[in-house]
């Protein structure tokens, strides 16, 4: 039916004194809560229990003076039986009512002959008129492009997508549970920024009127969760989002969803435990195993996971030994490319970690030991000078997490700022900007602390299956 055809019987039915988009549906029980009251009742029962419950009429059928609609809210399906000797000069009015209005129905439960839980109406009201016609495929919205541009209509036709958020909307509760059981302090630091950092990306921008000056929408928190460490919350994380105006992918939007954490007194050994344990537990809650079926593979995310050098990694794939200090051009031609003049010799070896080795990562695997030039905020390596303590974990063939042993000693980071700061002037426009004030808030002297931040959005695909990012994202960023 058209648009022009709804938007008609609505004109009808105020002219027949209903209102299409009454305020409420007050007393309304789930219909998941009256399925499992109901639950294992035998076919062809009659109850004597009244019920009120709403939703959007997904099918109708039959005709004459008996007639089915179902309808489905939040939390599931329930067959609905119209009768006329019941509903009298409504009969006739529900049933002119189209596939995607949302209706609120009255009366008992009982089990059909072929014991299909239902409603037998015996009131009825209309609580909005819906003006567009459902999906063409109601229970199967198929086609990917209107599936993430126009995410309510995935959400009404494909079951698989609410229960894919639902299970998005658990992990980053059972991460809240876990980090709130263990004394960790959830915190908010700003999204608005006067200088960005955290991360080696470029930074979106904006301009405050009031104050006449530009501001960045966040990159990452960590600057600003290790002031707290310095100013004594010994245990601290943010959930939240971070931008960073770079490139879309099967693993990357410019807006995402990141966990990080700081925990003073702590190294990166011991974050690469904690998460461990996090993930496995998350998983478990979520999914009910820590086991998973990830690109034909089963993947077991309980501890302890597989850990390698990023030195061995890079060496075993690609013959190239990092710490031997190879040219720009040597890690251009392993990557199959040309070296971009404006990419650093750490950011090359980054990209051949990315393009050789991490796709291969399946199994839960921690990349351990990094070059210090690609770690501008970690501390360096207490075995080898050439190196920090760092580690990247991937699993799926994609990074989740990424933690430091933090540098604490504010001359060395101040050495680490200009550093980039040379990269910046050679063209490099994803570089961490100096920031003077983190300096200052380190001279005041940040105990030995570990940090690490994982991508909620990656894990939810793992967890998921998902294969896209945009999968996971209820509005994902799409070219016009």
């Amino acid at each position: 039916m058209s648009g022009d055809d709804r938007r008609a019987k609505l004109e009808s039915l105020r002219e027949q004194g209903v209102d299409p988009f009454p305020h409420a549906f007050p007393d309304r029980t789930e219909i998941a809560a009256v399925r499992e009251h109901h639950d294992g009742l035998e076919p062809g029962i009659e109850t004597d229990e009244r019920y009120r419950v709403a939703g959007r009429i997904t099918a109708r059928r039959g005709h004459g003076k008996a007639s089915f609609i179902d309808i489905r809210d939040g939390t599931g399906r329930i067959q609905v039986q119209a009768r006329l000797d019941e509903l009298g000069d409504t009969y006739e009015r529900l049933l002119s009512l189209d596939l995607g209005d949302v209706v609120g129905i009255e009366g008992v439960a009982f089990t059909s002959k072929r014991g299909e839980l239902s409603i037998r109406a015996d009131a009825w009201e209309l609580l909005a008129k819906s003006l567009r016609p459902p999906p063409e495929k109601f229970h199967g919205l198929e086609d990917t492009e209107t599936r993430y541009r126009k995410r309510e209509l995935d959400l009404i036709a494909n079951e698989e997508t609410r229960s894919l958020f639902a299970k998005r909307a658990e992990t980053i509760s059972a991460v809240r549970s876990w980090f709130d059981a263990r004394g960790f302090v959830e915190v908010e630091t700003p999204v608005l920024q006067p200088l960005y950092g955290g991360a080696l990306a470029r930074p979106f921008t904006t301009h405050h009127n009031a104050l006449d000056r530009d501001f960045y929408l966040r990159i990452a928190t960590e600057l600003y969760l290790k002031r707290l460490v310095v100013g004594g919350i010994d245990k601290v994380y943010e959930l939240g989002k971070d931008f960073r105006n770079e490139g879309i992918s099967h693993k990357h939007n410019p807006e995402f969803t990141m966990l990080e954490w700081y925990e003073a007194y702590a190294d990166y050994s011991d974050t690469a435990r904690e998460l461990e344990a996090l993930v496995a537990e998350v998983a478990k809650r979520v999914t009910g195993d820590t086991k998973i079926e990830r690109e034909g593979e089963t993947v077991d995310l309980s501890p302890p996971w597989r850990r390698v050098t990023l030195r061995d990694a890079i060496r075993d794939e690609t013959g190239i030994d990092v710490l031997e200090h190879p040219t720009r051009e040597q890690l251009a031609e392993a990557m199959g490319s040309e070296p971009d003049p404006e990419e650093g010799w750490g950011k090359l070896v980054d990209g051949l970690l990315s393009k050789r080795v991490e796709p291969k990562l399946i199994a839960p695997t921690f990349i351990t030991d990094y070059p210090v030039e690609l770690s501008p905020f970690a501390k360096r390596h207490r075995d080898d000078e050439r190196l920090v303590e760092r580690w990247e974990a991937f699993a799926g063939g994609m990074e989740i997490a990424n933690s430091f042993t933090e540098l604490n000693d504010p001359d060395e980071q101040r050495r680490r700022f200009e550093e980039q700061r040379a990269e910046q002037e050679r063209g490099d426009e994803e570089t961490q900007p100096y920031d003077e004030g983190f300096i200052e808030a380190l001279e005041h002297g940040m105990p030995p602390t570990g940090g690490a931040g994982l991508g909620i959005d990656r894990l939810v695909m793992i967890l998921t299956g998902a294969k896209s990012l945009r999968e996971v994202l209820l509005f994902p960023a799409m070219r016009s």
